[in-house]
């Protein structure tokens, strides 16, 4: 067992030194990473029999939780390499065999000027209530831009910050606030009962690891309505289809009332893609959305496919569409046109966009 011990040492170390996003162990496959977006199997290392991928991946399962594997045919947590790294692990089974995903977490939690995050989302660590959605594709950045945020807050103000997440990700090290990092399973029995006790902890600052169904969504915007500052993710592509998707998550007989606590709550909503980078590595491009009279009108109206229009038409106030930030990074020579319109929503538009200028 010690040399599987060994080996999972290796690969972790590996993953940590090579910068990868992610290392994948699969029965069939070389174990693999992911490096800017690309899938880089390690050759040197042997295919992964069924034996050994399983030995290699209950090296990383908690004691307590292999039943919960077992039962659940798949399994979520955090695993630390000697303090060196910090892994989001999620073990599963796929045609018999275990499987496992393992996303690295930086030790160090990057401020808003490393992650080339646009200047204006320090505006909203200064806000105190509100509600202030990440949305994009899983692996696009969302959950360190999230980290970013609440840390920036952690230096800025004395506050009781909470964090409810599946499993934790960053670890926060205490500043100016208090902050109270609740992990699911470990430190409270579900998501919703985490949620259901939250307002009784007397937090300032609400960081919701992800919104899942309407329980998490409605916790949000109450607790923004009731005077805290609440920041969350969502797995939506952009600012539209996330109103969209908040309102249609909920009953046709609570819509209404859901309509009038986005329009009263919500702060901001930022999309964000990691796009490959001409020079090596990967840079953000960024949709902000932010809630202006307009935009509080065309929630309340239901009218969210016009939001598009609102955020093109208000450069002024810092709003910013998701080609025109692709458009920006073609411009500056920072991607290929090629991969701007790979991850654009309207490739048409953009093109249209980069001929005006």
């Amino acid at each position: 067992m010690d040399d599987y011990k060994q080996k999972l040492k290796d690969l972790l170390t590996t993953a940590a030194k090579e910068n990868a996003s992610d290392l994948h162990l699969a029965v069939g496959k070389h174990p693999t990473l992911r490096i800017d977006g690309i899938l880089v199997a390690l050759q040197k290392e042997a295919l992964l029999t069924p034996e050994t991928a399983e030995a290699i991946i209950m090296e990383l399962v908690p004691p307590e939780q292999k039943e919960k594997l077992i039962q659940y045919r798949q399994l979520d947590f955090a695993y630390s390499l000697e303090d060196k790294a910090r892994f989001r692990v999620n073990v599963y089974f796929e045609r018999g065999h275990l499987a496992a995903a393992l996303r690295l977490v930086p030790a160090r939690i990057k401020t808003i000027e490393e992650l080339n995050l646009p200047p204006l989302l320090h505006d909203f660590t200064r806000l105190s209530q509100g509600f202030v959605l990440l949305v994009g594709p899983a692996g696009h950045g969302k959950s360190s831009t999230l980290a970013a945020l609440v840390d920036e807050v952690n230096h800025l103000r004395s506050d009781h910050i909470i964090t409810v997440e599946d499993p934790i990700e960053y670890l926060f090290t205490q500043d100016k606030c208090i902050v109270s990092q609740r992990e699911v399973n470990s430190d409270t029995m579900n998501f919703h009962s985490a949620l259901r006790t939250i307002l009784r902890q007397d937090p300032d600052v609400i960081m919701i690891g992800e919104m899942r169904d309407a329980v998490s969504i409605s916790t949000a915007m109450t607790a923004a309505e009731t005077g805290h500052l609440v920041f969350s993710t969502l797995h939506t592509n952009s600012a539209s289809q996330t109103i969209d998707r908040i309102i249609d998550s909920f009953p046709a007989e609570q819509q209404g009332q859901v309509v009038s606590q986005l329009a009263a709550t919500l702060v901001a909503i930022i999309s964000e893609r990691l796009v490959p980078r001409i020079s090596g590595g990967r840079v953000p491009a960024i949709e902000i959305m932010i809630v202006n009279p307009a935009v509080r009108n065309l929630i309340r109206e239901r009218k969210s496919y016009q939001i598009d229009l609102v955020i093109e038409t208000s450069l002024q106030e810092g709003m910013v569409t998701l080609n025109r930030s692709l458009a920006n990074l073609v411009k500056n020579k920072e991607v290929s046109l090629e991969n701007a319109e790979l991850y654009s929503l309207n490739p048409s538009e953009l093109r249209i966009l980069l001929e005006r200028t």
